[in-house]
């Protein structure tokens, strides 16, 4: 009788131990750049470390993060399209968005330069030569961050890309790592953030061809999922993973990632934004 009791209760122990670690876990919906460019292999552990909570992260484009958010598949979503992030908050399947970090948008080309641009600090005239000269050109091509931010910026160069654009303009619905890897085969231009870019191992035949102009900058947002819309998202640990990423601790651990020397995220989280 008391091995069946003594049974019982370490199996109920057990049960009880697997409950607790289940719970202490959230899913976060963003980007690939904050993924390929191992940002979260540096602030995962510890922010575990700290609050003892894993982190699962969905790495996609973040028109995708943002659908998953708004299904209610995730707890988090920390994406870098700021119309889009406020529109999601605006439609009430976000809390609230509060900025994270920055860094910019390069143009990247192969190493011949068919349309002339390195160099220049100007990405509107850059993209309007590729254009006319047929270079080749990559396009994500799936809603992504830098998908939203290229096709703006062929907007403001009065690039109707959509009717333009012919055998130079190949659009492979992939992210960003695979977007590299299309243009280094192509020998094409692409549009990629630098995180991503500096980590990137596969550079030969690539270079830097514009950077440094205003409007490349790329800025990164987080916010908890509407528990209310949701009432399966986790609030109260999505809530700390979101106080984590804008606090002072978070914020010097985003500073910290660097590689070969190279900071790839500068935050500016608004220290008011603190709970």
């Amino acid at each position: 009788m008391f091995k069946q009791l003594a049974l019982v209760l370490g199996l109920t122990m057990v049960l009880q131990s697997v409950s607790v670690a289940q719970e202490k876990s959230i899913v976060v919906a963003s980007t690939t750049s904050t993924q390929d460019s191992g940002l979260f292999n540096h602030l995962l552990p510890l922010f575990k470390t700290k609050t003892g909570i894993d982190v699962k992260v969905i790495a996609q484009g973040t028109g995708q993060a943002l659908d998953t958010g708004r299904r209610g598949d995730a707890d988090v979503v920390f994406v870098h399209a700021q119309p889009q992030e406020e529109k999601f908050v605006a439609d009430g399947f976000g809390v609230k968005r509060f900025s994270v970090m920055y860094n910019d948008f390069v143009l990247i080309g192969p190493a011949a330069d068919p349309a002339g641009v390195r160099g220049s600090k100007d990405i509107l005239a850059a993209l309007a030569a590729i254009q006319a000269k047929g270079a080749p050109f990559v396009s994500r091509g799936d809603k992504s961050g830098t998908h939203a931010a290229e096709l703006a910026l062929w907007k403001a160069a009065n690039i109707d890309v959509s009717a333009m654009k012919g055998a130079w303009y190949r659009e492979i619905g992939q992210g960003m790592g695979a977007a590299l890897n299309t243009a280094k085969a192509m020998g094409a231009y692409v549009l990629a953030d630098r995180g991503t870019w500096i980590s990137f191992r596969n550079k030969d035949g690539l270079q830097i061809g514009v950077e440094g102009d205003k409007r490349l900058f790329n800025q990164y947002g987080v916010i908890l999922v509407s528990p209310e819309k949701h009432p399966s998202v986790r609030k109260d640990l999505g809530q700390a993973f979101v106080d984590y990423l804008i606090s002072a601790e978070g914020q010097a651990a985003i500073a910290a990632y660097k590689i070969e020397g190279q900071q790839l995220f500068f935050p500016n989280a608004d220290p008011g934004q603190r709970s």
